[in-house]
């Protein structure tokens, strides 16, 4: 078999290493540009939202690479997602395009039944070879989290703008070619000192701000229009309410490592939103609530354009605004997004916190 996947940020280097220890070929997409939107978008209904249209066109350039398998997580719920699978599917055969589709469904009760689905691209590897494999593969995934972190957390300090993201590229590559569990851990470490390592304005005042929203807009930059990056270079300290180990850990592990879950996210979600409406909408709700008690300056909620669960979370926040006094923009992006409208956004929400935290300032004096 010669597998492929689709992007969604550091994902690729995480299934290239699982695949890699079970002995396939991997065939990974080439990286997401307009030509791989274009393409999604010439295939698929106008209806369907952005992360569809962009796994289409990853599946196009993978086969045009020689890739005849692919990889990808199913859903559940109301969300979508749960049907991308066999719409996808419909939509290469009207194509003529032959691939073999093998769907990752989270468990309904126990990691065993990930595993058995593991079954279909593990061939004759034994289970000890399969946990080896996910287990180094998750390492990886653990150690560009942490670095992705750093670098959002630092990009707004740093004096050449940039520095902050070629240590980070560097990092990624460095933990891409890792061939070991300790190498991957020393390259995190080191990957992160050399972030704090660069010069930096620690009295800088920043504003901080905590993103929400569905995941694949979250994870994957191209889906927001880098608006991570966009937010550190205008004065922006980032975090996520979530990174891709928070769910694997969640939704396939079944929360089996100590790795940080949504649990107590979704009960604080729960006296605005008490039911599942699928995607992480409960999460966006929860996680707003999060940043409030943490003492974040504002919170970006981003989806994609007709996501069902985000708007239902949307239709929320105007009640966690007010009753947190914390200020909410949300943004949908499509493949009508522009950068420049998106910074502009940005840059008006950013000023309009300073503003607001610079009046609290001046009262408290």
């Amino acid at each position: 078999m010669k597998i492929t996947f689709p992007h969604m940020g550091n994902m690729d280097i995480v299934l290239k290493a699982l695949l890699s220890e079970l002995g396939h070929e991997v065939i990974t997409p080439p990286p997401i540009t307009k030509k791989t939107l274009s393409l999604g978008v010439q295939y698929s209904p106008e209806f369907a939202c952005l992360p569809l249209k962009v796994n289409i066109g990853n599946f196009i350039e993978a086969v045009e690479k020689g890739a005849d398998t692919v990889i990808m997580a199913g859903g559940i719920g109301p969300c979508r997602f749960g049907y991308y699978n066999q719409v996808q599917r419909e939509i290469l055969k009207d194509m003529g395009v032959q691939l073999n589709m093998v769907v990752l469904e989270p468990p309904d009760q126990h990691i065993g039944e990930l595993l058995k689905r593991l079954r279909l691209i593990t061939g004759s590897n034994s289970w000890w070879k399969l946990i080896k494999a996910i287990r180094f593969s998750y390492e990886k995934c653990l150690a560009l989290d942490a670095i992705e972190k750093e670098a959002s957390r630092l990009r707004c300090r740093e004096l050449q703008r940039g520095d902050v993201d070629k240590v980070y590229r560097q990092g990624r590559k460095a933990i891409d070619q890792a061939r070991s569990v300790k190498e991957v851990r020393k390259k995190q470490e080191e990957y992160i000192q050399a972030m704090q390592a660069l010069p930096l304005d620690w009295h800088k005042k920043v504003v901080k701000i905590g993103m929400v929203g569905e995941i694949y807009t979250l994870l994957e930059p191209t889906a927001s229009g880098y608006m991570e990056k966009h937010l550190g270079y205008l004065g922006a300290e980032v975090d996520r309410s979530l990174y891709l180990s928070e769910w694997v850990n969640e939704h396939l592990f079944k929360g089996l490592l100590s790795v940080k879950g949504h649990k107590e996210t979704r009960k604080l979600a729960k006296p605005y939103l008490s039911c599942v409406v699928g995607g992480h909408g409960q999460e966006s709700i929860g996680g707003a609530i999060e940043y409030a008690h943490k003492g974040f300056d504002g919170v970006i909620q981003v989806g994609p354009l007709t996501c069902m669960p985000e708007i239902v979370a949307q239709s929320i926040m105007p009640l966690i605004e007010k009753d947190y006094g914390l200020p909410v923009l949300t943004i949908y992006t499509d493949e009508q997004t522009g950068e420049a409208g998106l910074i502009t956004r940005l840059e008006a929400f950013i000023d309009m916190l300073e503003r607001k935290k610079l009046a609290i300032r001046q009262i408290d004096i």
